[in-house]
């Protein structure tokens, strides 16, 4: 047992404490990881405010990177001094769902966050929020939850690997299935629209569109991948259709988890073409639709959870158009920060600023 710094959520829409916890050594099939850093994700945000719902109090976030500290017994597949990418979502590799391939979906990806992961000094039991509980300088996970950081890749940078990055990337490549030559609209310029645009240049897409509500991000968007850059507003499918020939996008994907977006995006898609949503939205978030208008338009609209990946085969892939200088990891960070700034970073995701906060541990 040892003695760390972490950010805790007490209770559903209290703010974070930093604070001391007592974090226990790891046992059978446990990794014990020293955070190199750890990405602000919306997700996060969701948990603090109760739109998501996991067991709390919590120690949040769940996209880092770091080295390995000690390993439990029956760990093999990495070792003390290895660097690592937390993945938030394990598969399980036995249920319904990772029987058919589609890992992303696994029924027990997230049992572990139930776990008592860690104590306050004054012995409340905390929980690791989404599993890994990557706000802290050390965290302990269970062994699925550590994959081989990429080589050539700084740890810091690799951190935005574990959500951001697959995210956006899958929405493109497994999702949309883009293909050379289409056109595509990201709706949202944050850390995981900045992704996605970045895998729609890769996928050889000719227009690529970003939308956000703020004018400043622009020159975020275009250094992404974005062609064109259209401020949100009540006229922004129109303005999308005017952009690609009257036609609308092939592609149209939806990083932000509103209906309006949502529903934005949708009438942004040409007849025939693909709608994912990747944005997580509340309960209270309804999209309507009529039947008329879902028989004329041929379109699809698709969720998109954890960008549809396999975080073990779509990192080697990542890693090389990484190393390549294709996909640009800093590129999506706008601020870096320490757990004190944990709470500003959601104030700016609030206000709509920036793209990606990183918390950076010394």
């Amino acid at each position: 047992m040892s003695t760390i710094r972490a950010a805790v959520l007490p209770a559903v829409g209290s703010p974070l404490e930093v604070t001391d916890i007592e974090l226990p050594e790891p046992g059978p099939g446990q990794v014990r990881v020293r955070l190199a850093a750890a990405g602000v994700c919306h997700s996060d945000l969701s948990l603090s405010d109760g739109t998501m719902r996991l067991p709390v109090p919590a120690v949040l976030g769940h996209e880092g990177a770091g080295t390995v500290v000690s390993v439990g017994e029956g760990v093999t597949h990495v070792a003390p001094g290895d660097g690592v990418v937390l993945n938030w979502a394990p598969s399980c590799g036995v249920c319904h769902a990772c029987s058919l391939g589609e890992v992303w979906l696994c029924a027990d990806a997230l049992t572990g966050a139930a776990n008592v992961h860690a104590h306050t000094v004054g012995g409340t039991p905390l929980h690791p929020g989404l599993n890994v509980a990557a706000f802290a300088e050390e965290t302990v996970v269970a062994a699925r939850c550590v994959l081989p950081a990429p080589e050539g890749v700084p740890l810091t940078d690799a951190a935005l690997l574990g959500c951001a990055v697959l995210t956006g990337w899958g929405a493109v490549h497994h999702s949309a299935r883009v293909r050379a030559g289409e056109s595509v609209a990201v709706f949202g310029a944050g850390g995981v629209g900045l992704a996605t645009l970045q895998a729609a240049r890769i996928a050889g897409a000719s227009t690529i569109v970003a939308v956000d509500v703020s004018p400043e991000k622009e020159e975020l968007a275009r250094a992404a991948g974005a062609t064109e850059y259209v401020v949100a507003s009540a006229t922004t499918a129109r303005d999308i259709r005017k952009l690609t020939g009257g036609h609308g996008v092939d592609v149209a994907v939806e990083c932000v988890g509103r209906a309006v977006t949502i529903r934005t995006a949708w009438e942004s898609t040409r007849r025939g073409g693909r709608t994912t949503v990747v944005g997580i939205g509340g309960k209270d978030q309804q999209v309507n639709f009529n039947a008329l208008e879902i028989f004329h338009w041929g379109r699809t609209l698709a969720g998109c959870v954890y960008g549809n990946s396999d975080p073990a085969a779509d990192l080697p892939v990542l890693a090389e158009h990484i190393r390549a200088g294709r996909f640009d990891l800093g590129a999506l960070v706008t601020e870096r920060i320490t757990l004190e700034g944990i709470p500003g970073a959601f104030d700016n995701m609030l206000a709509g600023k920036g793209g990606r906060a990183l918390v950076v541990f010394p």
